[in-house]
């Protein structure tokens, strides 16, 4: 179990001071300027080695996606733009950091950006997040006024401007060329790849795009070392991870921990246990919505990383949004809720997404109410597999991933639904709507 002294993020509950004074008296914007003098391919190296992951969901090496970046300007200007997007349902880990622990991001922004040669970074935050716009605005403004950004940001010699970005509340732009689409004006719909956006991204320029949490670790990271944070968690999936676990727990929460620990420590010891015991656990979506869900006695000793997640359960961390359901809970309805949640959010740029994410919902839609054929069970894992891998974006593997394992995994129960309906016999949890 994580020790307060290991914890990056030391106001994740907004019980101290989130003003610039009270960062600082946690030993944030400590010698910032000395971390800048390690220079660019220190910096890059010293987060290669911590092993960091980015926390965005898709779990990609940080360092290494930093040095993708060209060395050399080619007379373009390089842009670091954080993903603040969290529109992934489920997900609130970022939220707290941009409400009550703003500096350690734009900390992190400045470092961040100086390791990558941009000298103009940009915060996209989603729509729906006004207070947290609000909060971070101003810790912006405070940077500026006490000098740590702007002309020589913290006395380092770098030039640096922040900018806040404020997005209108599409999901598909949490999809980082959805992103930068639409911080150029445009509509967010993803671009095809290549180019990546280290080679052309915002304004066709070279561009990093990474989520907040994963930014907002870099500045302890390089005060404590990249040895210290990857002591935490097996190997590669090392460090400290925000966990947001809501659903079926006695004490919903968002918490900081290490890596690897298993679902049943952090449930029983962050959550008050799973509502009405363990016996109760039914299903549990460890990593957000897009996610696979997976059965309740399988999770019990999960080991919460990404390569235990995707490898022995066949989910995944994602942005470690853990959704627990007990017993109580219509799995199909759960399910079929999310698919019309992709289904509103598609772009509608690609085909098999535009069209696929319709049909699975529509035919969601019977599995929920028992009125469908047997034979669509398979039918309608045939279309999820269609879908999957054939889009720009990975929208489409997100709307066919919680399909995919509520069939694989609950297939029984959407069977005896279907059974039931035929014989004129109603279910309990039909009963119950």
């Amino acid at each position: 179990m994580l020790q307060d002294q290991d914890r990056i993020f030391t106001n994740i509950y907004g019980m101290h001071d989130r003003t610039l004074a009270g960062a600082r008296a946690r030993g944030h914007w400590d010698g910032t300027a000395k971390l800048l003098e390690k220079g660019r391919d220190a910096i890059v190296e010293e987060m290669k080695k911590s092993g960091l992951r980015g926390r965005g969901g898709a779990g990609f090496p940080t360092g290494l996606k930093w040095s993708f970046m060209p060395k050399e300007s080619d007379g373009r200007p390089h842009y670091l733009v954080v993903n603040a997007d969290e529109s992934e349902p489920g997900t609130c880990k970022d939220r707290e950091i941009m409400r009550h622990d703003p500096h350690t991001l734009i900390e992190g922004c400045l470092i961040a950006s100086f390791a990558m040669g941009a000298h103009v970074s940009y915060i996209y935050i989603r729509g729906e997040y006004i207070r947290e716009r609000e909060a971070l605005q101003a810790a912006i403004d405070e940077a500026y006024d006490a000098g740590l950004l702007g002309k020589n940001a913290a006395g380092s010699g770098w030039d640096f401007d922040l900018y806040l970005a404020h997005g209108a509340g599409a999901y598909i732009c949490g999809e980082e060329t959805a992103l930068i689409e639409s911080l150029e004006g445009k509509k967010g719909m993803p671009r095809m790849k290549p180019p990546f956006p280290a080679g052309a991204g915002l304004y066709g320029c070279p561009t990093t795009v990474n989520n907040v949490e994963s930014i907002a670790v870099v500045p302890t990271i390089l005060r404590r070392g990249g040895d210290w944070f990857a002591q935490f968690g097996r190997p590669n999936n090392s460090g400290t991870k925000l966990f947001a676990i809501s659903g079926h727990v006695n004490h919903p929460s968002v918490v900081e921990e290490a890596m690897s620990l298993s679902f049943e420590e952090l449930i029983d010891k962050h959550c008050g246990g799973i509502r009405g015991g363990w016996d109760n656990l039914k299903a549990v979506i460890p990593g957000g919505s897009s996610v696979p869900c997976v059965r309740g006695e399988d999770m019990r000793d999960a080991t919460m990383d990404f390569d235990y997640l995707r490898g022995e359960l066949g989910s995944g961390l994602g942005t470690a949004a853990v959704i627990v359901m007990d017993q109580s809970t219509d799995i199909i309805k759960a399910i079929w809720r999310l698919s019309k949640f992709y289904k509103h959010e598609s772009c509608g740029q690609c085909t098999p997404c535009r069209e696929g994410t319709g049909w699975m919902m529509r035919v969601m839609d019977r599995l929920v109410r028992g009125e469908a054929e047997l034979e669509e069970i398979d039918m309608l894992f045939d279309v999820t597999k269609q879908v999957e891998g054939h889009t720009i974006c990975a929208l489409g593997d997100a709307a066919a991933w919680p399909i995919q394992g509520l069939i694989r995994n609950f297939r029984d129960e959407i069977e005896d639904r279907i059974k039931a309906q035929k014989t004129g016999r109603v279910t309990a949890a039909m009963a119950a709507e």
